[in-house]
């Protein structure tokens, strides 16, 4: 069912309360200052029951100007305004204002409620209405209805009701198949219950006993239970108007804008690069790095705005800037944001969030400015394969990037499919993905890195893959390096031969005096048996200097020699003569010990200990206190 969120909108004084109290029967006036002084100054909330049965969420918001950031955090989430105007004064200055802004929060439905008509003539009521449609001329409201109303003796209430049903039908539904987002506009205790925090759901699901966590902050809660419209419910949806009550957390752990949202859902942030648009009706242009506050969901914050590609933005113009926080906020791409000058207090323009989370950009970029004007237009493909692209250092999976562009996960893997079936893009476990321009410029690095190593280690098999992955790959898990090493594999740039990989040309050649140095080398190993020298001893007596001392490891991953320790290293058929020796023994005896082993080999402890240890090692014995046993 399509949840709907009605908010109210206009100057002080013009009726708004009293409207909503007529429709609902709910006083929305809940603090004592408001009741003192008959107007609002903080949110209030009630619920309406449509005609059709359906039940519609209702946000009454302050219409005076001191209070107008109580007014963006109320619009915040609003499908359908009702834009309260009074008969006998007509449009006033909060008038425009709350039309300005909820313009730039994209508020796209709204019914021009023309209050007080009992109080003036016909003839004056459409002298006002005529003044209304021209004032509304370009906005989200030129097209929609005005009704004429009076809150004290009913005339109008049920054509507005009517009317309300009709434009609730039109309202486009808002997205459940996302994880949850509520930003935060009243938290207060409940004795018995502990914290309760309120706001309108902009996207997802909240359920009973769902862990949660309260961005910028990032402190984690469970939900204990669950109201919307004063109603005990399992969970709640998009488009509702919801009192949450959490355990785990404290009242003063939270504050208003903060944003209840789903684990790892979000980032926080005190950058972002937006499209600023500048009110044509602006009083003030806007120069690089003033300082101007930034209203966005429920949490109002000061910040300095960068022009990207000017020095100063006039009434009616827009340009990409990134805006330098005081406060950290948590959004999404696509997000929509008011903003007001710092001092006079007075709102200026607003715009759409395209970076939630950027790195500092230097001015006058064009590299950076392309890149915006492409997240500016829309294209999801394209914003999805740019942050690819750019996060592909970081291997992201498909809760990264719907986190970075704010796009659904289904929507994701539909054009993750299209992305990877025209190359441009590279799946591998896991649901990771790099951009094709990253894995073919890692691939340049690995071959440098390959080459450089194989002319100055011409006897060698190669990097080890622990080398590699630390030179090039040092932020990956091994399994996602491994099938990345395989992918370069198939395309035939690298092979992998036991743990070493080398380009897939290189092959180790022996020049005639190596050759004859592997011999000797050899012969000396076979004919030492258990008593063989060490790697230093062998380079004294054959004389062996420079790159040709290679030729020992060479030889051990070849598998002709078997290193047992740092200093032991046996011929192959030595080391399975005494590995069969030993097995023969165990077989018959069960059991042996290191003497035993020592007079069976005709060697020394020096050379017996570390071979056994070495059986041990690979698990072909065991040792149970100071025998041996086959494993």
């Amino acid at each position: 069912m399509k949840n709907i969120i009605i908010g109210t909108a206009g100057h002080i004084d013009h009726g708004k309360t009293t409207l909503i109290k007529a429709l609902t029967g709910i006083e929305t006036d809940r603090l004592k200052e408001e009741k003192k002084r008959g107007i609002t100054i903080d949110l209030g909330f009630a619920f309406f029951k449509l005609p059709n049965g359906r039940r519609a969420g209702i946000v009454d918001v302050p219409g005076h100007e001191r209070f107008i950031k109580n007014m963006l955090a109320g619009a915040s989430g609003i499908d359908l305004v009702l834009f309260v105007i009074a008969a006998d004064e007509g449009v006033m200055p909060q008038t425009q204002e709350h039309l300005d802004i909820l313009s730039y929060l994209d508020v796209k439905k709204g019914i021009i409620v023309l209050t007080k008509c009992d109080l003036v003539d016909e003839e004056w009521i459409k002298l006002v209405a005529e003044d209304i449609k021209e004032r509304v001329k370009g906005t989200f409201l030129e097209d929609a209805p005005i009704v004429e109303v009076s809150s004290i003796n009913g005339k109008g209430l049920d054509k507005l009701k009517s009317i309300i049903m009709e434009m609730t039908e039109e309202v486009e539904e808002k997205k459940c198949n996302v994880p949850c987002r509520l930003p935060i506009d009243r938290i207060f205790t409940l004795s018995g219950f502990g914290t309760v925090v309120t706001g309108t759901l902009i996207e997802g699901v909240i359920e009973e006993k769902q862990i949660v966590h309260i961005y910028p902050k990032g402190l984690e809660a469970k939900v204990r239970s669950i109201q919307v419209h004063g109603e005990s419910v399992n969970k709640a949806y998009a488009g509702q108007r919801v009192a949450v009550n959490l355990t785990g957390i404290k009242k003063e752990d939270i504050d208003r804008g903060d944003v209840l949202a789903a684990p790892n859902s979000m980032k926080s942030s005190m950058i972002i690069d937006v499209k600023l648009n500048l009110l044509k009706t602006s009083n003030r242009k806007v120069e690089n790095w003033n300082r101007l506050r930034l209203y966005h969901g429920t949490k109002e914050v000061l910040c300095r705005v960068v022009l990207l590609d000017r020095d100063e933005l006039y009434p009616g113009e827009s340009c990409f800037a990134q805006l330098r926080l005081e406060e950290e906020i948590s959004s999404k791409y696509g997000d929509k944001f008011v903003v007001r000058y710092y001092s006079p207090l007075e709102t200026i323009g607003g715009g759409v969030i395209l970076d939630p989370n950027p790195p500092k950009h230097k001015r006058f970029r064009e590299e950076i400015i392309s890149e915006l004007e492409s997240k500016s237009k829309g294209n999801k493909e394209n914003i999805i394969e740019k942050i690819i692209l750019k996060f592909s250092d970081k291997y992201p999976d498909i809760d990264f990037i719907s986190i970075q562009s704010g796009i659904s996960k289904n929507e994701i893997e539909n054009i993750i499919d299209k992305l990877v079936k025209d190359e441009l893009v590279i799946k591998f476990s896991e649901n990771t993905f790099v951009h094709r321009d990253y894995i073919n410029n890692l691939e340049e690095k690995l071959i440098k890195l390959l080459n450089d190593y194989h002319s100055k280690n011409p006897l060698k098999p190669g990097l080890s893959k622990e080398e590699v992955r630390s030179r090039l790959f040092s932020n990956i898990k091994g399994k996602l390096f491994d099938e990345i090493i395989n992918y370069y594999s198939n395309l035939g740039t690298v092979k992998v031969v036991n743990k070493y990989i080398s380009l897939k040309e290189f092959n180790i050649e022996l020049s005639e005096s190596q050759k004859a140095l592997k011999d000797k080398i050899l012969k000396i190993y076979l004919e030492n048996k258990f008593k063989t020298p060490t790697i230093d001893e062998i380079f004294k007596m054959l004389n062996i200097q420079g790159k040709d001392r290679d030729i020992i490891d060479l030889l051990i991953n070849m598998g002709f020699l078997i290193k047992i320790s740092d200093n032991i290293i046996l011929h192959v058929d030595n080391y399975n003569y005494a590995k069969n020796t030993l097995k023969e023994f165990l077989v018959k005896n069960k059991e042996i010990t290191l003497g035993q082993f020592r007079d069976l080999l005709n060697t020394s402890r020096k050379y017996a200990i570390p071979l056994l240890e070495y059986f041990d090692y690979i698990k072909f014995t065991k040792r149970v206190e100071d025998k041996r046993m086959l494993q």
